[in-house]
C-alpha cells in the first residue's frame, strides 16, 4: 500500500509531503516528511498549543473578553470579519474560531494576545526545529518580501500524536484540543469519503489552504487510531485534495 501511496503522491505537481503514525502499533512512515512547507493555516495548531500552555500556567484566562474592531479584521476564512464593529468575544471564542472555521482575524488576535516570541519559544520548547511563525495572517508587506510561516508534515504529525496521547501540555488540555479539532467545519479533504461511510467516523483535524497550497492533518479514529498529515505546496490543489481524501479512506479501511 505504501508504494501505491508514494507513487500517487509522486505524480502530483509541486512539493508534496506526508506523515503517518499509528497510535496503536507505533508504526510510522513518511514521504518527504521533513521538508519545510509554507504553512498556510496549519500554523494555527501550534498557536493553539501555546494558548493552552499559557492557560495551564495561569498566564491566560480563556474567559477574558476581547473587543473586535472592524479595522483590525482581515479577509476570510472565518466569521469575525462579517460581524459588527465592537463585538465582544472571549479568548476561548477566538481560539475555537481559529480552528473550526480557520478564522484569520481570530488568529491574529490570538497571536497578539499570546505574543509572537512566546509562540516561537513554545514551538522550540516542544522540540520542533523547522516549524516557524514569522508573520501574522494576511501580512501582505511581509508576504511580498517572502516572509512566510513554515511547518513540516513530520512535526505537525508529532504535535497531533502528542495531543492524541494526552501529552501536549496536559491530559486535560490535550483532550480539550482534540474536542475542538473534532468540531472542524472545513471537511472537504480527509473527511470527504470518510463521512460518506455508514456510521460516524470521528476525525479531529485542521486544514490549510492558499494559492497553490493545500494541507490537512489530524487524528482519524479507526479501530486502530492514526495520525495523518499531507501537505502540498505549488501543487494542483483539486488533484491533491482528491488524493488526500483517497489516502485517508484507504488508511482508515486498513486500520479497521
Amino acid at each position: 500500500m505504501y508504494k501505491e501511496i508514494f507513487s500517487g503522491l509522486s505524480a502530483l505537481p509541486g512539493k508534496i509531503s506526508l506523515y503517518y503514525e499509528n497510535l496503536s502499533t507505533g508504526e510510522r512512515f513518511g514521504f518527504h516528511e521533513e521538508e519545510p512547507m509554507m504553512a498556510a493555516s496549519m500554523i494555527k495548531l501550534f498557536i493553539l498549543a501555546e494558548a493552552y500552555r499559557q492557560m495551564e500556567a495561569g498566564l491566560l484566562d480563556k474567559n477574558r473578553l476581547i473587543t473586535v474592531r472592524r479595522q483590525e479584521c482581515v479577509p476570510s476564512c472565518g466569521a469575525l470579519t462579517y460581524m459588527h464593529d465592537g463585538l465582544r468575544v472571549t479568548v476561548e471564542d477566538l481560539y475555537t474560531l481559529m480552528i473550526i472555521l480557520s478564522d484569520n482575524s481570530a488568529t491574529n488576535y490570538m497571536i497578539d494576545i499570546l505574543g509572537e516570541e512566546a509562540i516561537r519559544t513554545g514551538i522550540r520548547s516542544l522540540g520542533f526545529r523547522c516549524t516557524e511563525l514569522n508573520r501574522r495572517m494576511f501580512d501582505r508587506e511581509k508576504s511580498e518580501k517572502g516572509i512566510q510561516n513554515y511547518i513540516t508534515a513530520e512535526e505537525t504529525g508529532r504535535l497531533l500524536a502528542c495531543m492524541a496521547r494526552g501529552e501536549l501540555v496536559s491530559p486535560e488540555a490535550s483532550a480539550d484540543m482534540v474536542r475542538i479539532l473534532k468540531d472542524q467545519r472545513l471537511n472537504g479533504k480527509f473527511p470527504f469519503y470518510l463521512h460518506a461511510l455508514p456510521g460516524h467516523v470521528e476525525i479531529a483535524h485542521k486544514t490549510g489552504e492558499d494559492t497553490g497550497i493545500t494541507h490537512d492533518g489530524g487524528i482519524i479514529f479507526a479501530n486502530r487510531p492514526f495520525v495523518l498529515v499531507i501537505c502540498g505546496n505549488e501543487t494542483d490543489v483539486p488533484a491533491c485534495e482528491r488524493a488526500m481524501a483517497q489516502i485517508a479512506l484507504d488508511l482508515y479501511q486498513r486500520n479497521m
